[in-house]
């Protein structure tokens, strides 16, 4: 079964080259053929293809294995790069008309700045359908939803948090609970309009006083739980479930609702090789693309909560069985909203050090 998203989303594909040698202005997207065929004809006379994405490279390798397999000839180089690295260096190589990303990854805060950075691309053209392409130039590719998870040799099954008041508690004050300073775990307040701005900030500055060992990204939060740190924190659903397959006692903690944390792939304006950026981003796209990203926990998942038919997925399964329920971003609207929250949850926990 293949999920499918609200309306449009767009993909994001950014790849960074090796070397400025490297870089260019590209042919331009207008230019593409109209054609997977054609596409793959020009993209294999590029021969290469630059992603820049904030995933390990281990997570995204299956998918770039089964692509070159695909289309023999077109090799991809990986580069891992964060979100906000990645807007920051776009700005300055399309500036200077020197662009070394192919395809390029946004999400969360990242969205609203690079829709001005992405060239347009039918993708409709590639096999790519309308309900997984966002603001027109972005393809909805895959989500990790942000969860809680806690330590199962830290936390007894009884004392588990099953509410976000729950984690309000005062055992587990003092440096118990890791939590991201940048506040997008608390992403689904700001989209669900029974929470709200003013729940956050007032949950917020009851979280502070337990004085959280705080870290600056959600993947830097989860290593701590993961240890033994900490009890409990934050974290990304990807993580705690790779984690489990190696041994590690972690597991997701029922705390409800969350973000579905959408990531979006696009071919930024000026790409060195505009075709092979346009096949990869459809690649990934595709349900065979797909079934392979859903082995490491990276595939698309439904917009909102349904648990109806999880059909094997692994992050619906676990988000259904640890009955946590998940809103995602609908418009760019959701996204530019995030931006002026926030800085002042931020605030309220006591994490807005600029």
């Amino acid at each position: 079964m293949r999920w499918h998203r609200f309306s449009a989303v767009a993909g994001v594909l950014l790849v960074t080259a090796a070397s400025l040698s490297a870089c260019g202005t590209g042919a331009g997207t207008a230019d593409l053929p109209p054609t997977v065929s054609g596409l793959a004809k020009e993209a294999r006379s590029e021969g290469v293809v630059n992603w820049a994405s904030w995933n390990p490279e281990a997570q995204m390798r299956p998918a770039i294995d089964l692509f070159e397999k695909t289309y023999p000839g077109i090799k991809v180089k990986y580069t891992n790069v964060k979100a906000p690295d990645q807007i920051s260096r776009l700005k300055v190589e399309q500036a200077a008309r020197k662009v070394s990303i192919d395809v390029a990854n946004a999400g969360g805060l990242t969205v609203s700045p690079a829709v001005k950075m992405a060239a347009d691309v039918d993708w409709a053209k590639y096999g790519v359908g309308a309900k997984d392409v966002f603001a027109k130039n972005f393809v909805y590719v895959w989500a990790t939803p942000k969860v809680w998870a806690y330590n199962t040799g830290k936390v007894k099954a009884a004392d588990v948090p099953t509410s976000w008041d729950d984690l309000l508690d005062g055992k587990w004050g003092d440096g118990k609970v890791s939590a991201e300073s940048r506040a997008s775990f608390m992403t689904v307040w700001d989209l669900n309009d029974a929470m709200g701005e003013a729940k956050a900030l007032d949950w917020a500055k009851k979280f502070a006083p337990l004085k959280p060992h705080y870290s600056p990204n959600l993947t830097a939060a989860a290593a701590p739980i993961e240890s033994g740190q900490v009890d409990l924190g934050t974290s990304l659903i990807n993580l705690v479930l790779a984690a489990k397959a190696k041994g590690v006692p972690v597991e997701i903690a029922p705390v409800s609702p969350t973000s579905a944390n959408e990531s979006y792939l696009y071919v930024p304006k000026g790409a060195p090789h505009p075709a092979a950026a346009a096949l990869l981003t459809a690649f990934l796209s595709s349900d065979e693309a797909q079934s392979v990203l859903a082995k490491t926990y990276n595939s698309r998942i439904p917009a909102s909560t349904d648990c109806s038919a999880p059909d094997g997925n692994a992050v619906v399964t676990a988000l259904c069985a640890a009955h946590v329920e998940w809103y995602g971003a609908t418009s760019l609207k959701d996204y530019d909203n995030l931006a002026g929250f926030f800085p002042k949850v931020e605030k309220a926990l006591g994490t807005d050090v600029g």
